[in-house]
């Protein structure tokens, strides 16, 4: 239920009939540093590269008042550093389009109103859209914050109807400037975003082993979170993967070649079976759920959002050639029997199997723990080789896994397929998504449906936002757009995490507004030395955001006082009180209207998930119970109903921490959540082993 959830009885913070009244809100985890991401320097310099062109253009020309339009444009480069290339390029262009459209309806809202109520009210509307619709299309970090902050400011710069198209054309220009930076690299390193991805998959699957061999003969307490760490990265793996165009023989060659990778690392899932029985049976109920702190999605990212978690370092003690996969499975079951090992017992059963009591020590006959060690330590190598841009290497597959990624694909022709009349040669092609899910525009609109937990977090961008920027009027402050800025940038997926960001927001701008006065001496050095601090600050702001948003914000306050100084430049001291009171009055206010403007929704989804999820569960026992059938079919088969059980279980955790952070919430059903989680791992380990049979494929 998350980590604010009681153990057991009726929990302190529920009220009469059944609903949460409140959770204690964190302090400590919303300030503490994490490891930073591993690409943060590729969206750090590829914004300080398409920032400092049109930067310098502009103070060739004396022109420096423009510098607004022009960033409006070149901070799209923040965008989409996740995603395979191909991919990248259609998405950066939507960043664009959508920046630019912002950009003219904010431009042109100022030029024709005159009213700032009402223009706060436009800059409010505005921004809820563009957190709206960020979480529906999954953009990743660092999400609407950007895009708010473009737009809220420009509703407030004066202008006439005659300068909007000289300006909008500027931001389209420098928005062109920086996909061509963003798609750059592509020239060295094409298949570059989705080695890091798979490299991370690897990472993942050598943490869980390494965890379930530490735990072997113990009490495991980290096997669940390590197992949906791993399924979250591999499943984000294969959506990163299924973007890879394959126009060409060799394209498929490399991209098959990464498929292997990601199978051997998806392999950790079924190797560890037994361990999910044992760590569902020794770690009480709600400790399944006490450490799902709910992630904090600016360090996050864009693929699915719930999918940045990696493994422990690889260690380097073994370098080995990979060990042949018989060996791995010498002593596995028989394959008829693997349903009865996959099927769960109900959570109230009586008590382990005596297979499964560990409290007498491990066995030292046991070789599974060396084993599991080994085979981390190898995906931990492989992971490295990705990484540093070393050929693929060569990855020893099951013959079913080697089937799986024959890629024979439902709409392939009759006459291709085995036992035709005229079975031509077979395809050879790379995996495929598992069908029934829609994607693109239909995904994005799905989400956007009436009824969808989006809409309430929109209604509270909204209100928050309107309601921020008129207090900040009423107290005076000449810049009501900061508020605007701030209740838009401290909304996230619940309560709690709203909370988090509300203090790290003002702590961050703060120590901002004190670095920004340090630094007030090197501005008066000229234009020349204000651009060069505004690009240090955009570096220092992205190396610091993924460790906390805070520490990001550090860099980001001066750097927008700076863009403020380029166009219309007020007194230091009015700036620097002006940004403080609007920070304390949009936080303030925003949260106000977050723990008010309840998201009852959330409870829903989990629902939603958990129907879902016994849905793929019952598919996947379906094909357990049938027993194998050689063939490809079968091996398509179990590899879409192991996407699918993957993708349902990441999506069921994800509601439960969002649910688990939202205040004034009917009681989550912790015992179906635990069981539906318990069941449905079980259940991919069980297909995952399907596909490891001990035969082998070259």
């Amino acid at each position: 239920m998350g980590k604010h959830a009681k153990p057991s009885g009726k929990s302190a913070f529920e009220a009469p009939g059944g609903m949460v009244r409140a959770r204690p809100l964190p302090v400590r985890s919303a300030v503490r540093l994490r490891r930073p991401v591993d690409i943060w320097h590729k969206p750090a310099l590829s914004a300080v590269a398409a920032l400092a062109i049109p930067d310098l253009t502009l103070w060739a020309l004396g022109r420096l008042d423009l510098i607004l339009y022009t960033s409006a444009g070149a901070m799209c480069a923040l965008y989409a550093h996740g995603l395979p290339y191909a991919a990248r390029a259609r998405t950066l262009a939507w960043v664009v389009l959508g920046m630019v459209a912002s950009l003219g309806i904010a431009l042109t809202a100022a030029s024709l109103i005159t009213s700032t109520a009402l223009l706060v009210v436009c800059a409010s509307l505005v921004a809820a859209v563009h957190k709206v619709v960020c979480e529906a299309t999954r953009i990743g970090p660092p999400g609407n914050i950007i895009l708010t902050f473009i737009a809220a400011s420009a509703f407030f710069v004066p202008q006439h109807p005659g300068q909007v198209p000289l300006h909008i054309a500027l931001a389209l220009g420098a928005g062109v400037l920086a996909w061509l930076v963003c798609m750059a690299p592509a020239l060295i390193r094409p298949q570059g975003p989705e080695r890091i991805v798979v490299a991370r998959a690897l990472e993942a699957a050598a943490g869980l082993l390494r965890t379930e061999a530490e735990a072997d003969g113990g009490q495991p307490a980290g096997v669940p979170h390590a197992r949906h760490a791993t399924a979250a990265a591999v499943n984000a793996a294969w959506h990163t993967l299924f973007l890879v165009p394959v126009r060409s023989p060799a394209r498929a060659a490399a991209r098959a070649g990464l498929e292997r990778l990601l199978v051997r690392a998806e392999s950790a899932l079924g190797d560890t079976g037994p361990a999910i029985e044992a760590s569902a049976e020794a770690e009480p109920r709600d400790a399944r759920f006490a450490g799902a702190e709910p992630r904090d999605t600016r360090s996050a990212e864009p693929e699915p959002r719930h999918t940045r978690t990696t493994g422990p370092e690889p260690r380097h003690t073994r370098s080995a050639e990979p060990e042949p996969r018989d060996a791995r499975f010498a002593k596995a079951e028989p394959r008829h029997t693997q349903f009865a090992e996959a099927e769960p017992r109900h959570p109230r059963s009586a008590g382990p199997e005596p297979r499964h009591t560990r409290s007498a020590g491990p066995d030292p006959s046991d070789t599974r723990p060396a084993e599991a060690k080994a085979e981390a330590d190898r995906l931990g190598g492989w992971a490295r080789e990705l990484r540093s841009g070393r050929p693929l290497p060569e990855v020893v597959l099951s013959a079913a896994q080697a089937e799986e990624l024959a890629g024979v694909a439902a709409e392939e022709p009759e006459s291709r397929r085995p036992g035709s009349p005229h079975p031509g040669p077979r395809r050879q092609g790379p995996r495929r998504p598992a069908p029934g899910h829609p994607r693109g525009v239909r995904a994005v609109l799905a989400r956007l449906a009436p009824g969808s937990p989006l809409l309430p977090i929109g209604a509270r961008v909204a209100a928050g936002c309107v309601l921020a920027g008129w207090a900040s009027m009423a107290v005076g402050v000449g810049h009501p757009y900061w508020a605007v800025v701030t209740a838009a940038s401290i909304y996230q997926a619940n309560t709690t995490l709203s909370w988090q960001r509300a203090l790290q927001r003002t702590l961050g701008n703060l120590l901002g507004l004190l670095l920004y006065t340090a630094l007030l001496p090197l501005m008066h050095l000229g234009p020349l030395a204000m651009i060069a601090l505004a690009l240090a600050c955009q570096l220092g702001a992205e190396a610091g955001i993924t460790r906390n948003y805070w520490l990001g914000s550090v860099c980001v306050t001066p750097m927008a006082l700076l863009l403020t100084e380029f166009g219309s430049p007020v007194a230091a001291t009015t700036l620097i009180a002006d940004r403080w009171i609007d920070t304390v009055v949009g936080a303030a206010v925003g949260l106000a209207c977050c723990v008010l403007v309840t998201n009852r929704r959330a409870t829903d989804r989990i629902e939603v998930a958990l129907g879902r999820v016994a849905a793929a569960e019952a598919v996947a026992f379906g094909l357990l119970a049938a027993g194998p059938t050689p063939g490809a079919d079968e091996a398509r088969d179990i590899g879409w109903a192991r996407d699918r059980l993957a993708g349902c279980l990441v999506e069921l955790r994800e509601a439960v921490e969002v649910a688990a952070g939202e205040w004034w919430q009917r009681p989550l059903p912790e015992e179906r959540i635990a069981h539906a989680e318990q069941r449905g791992h079980r259940a991919l380990a069980g297909l995952v082993r399907r596909l490891s049979a001990p035969a082998l494929a070259a």
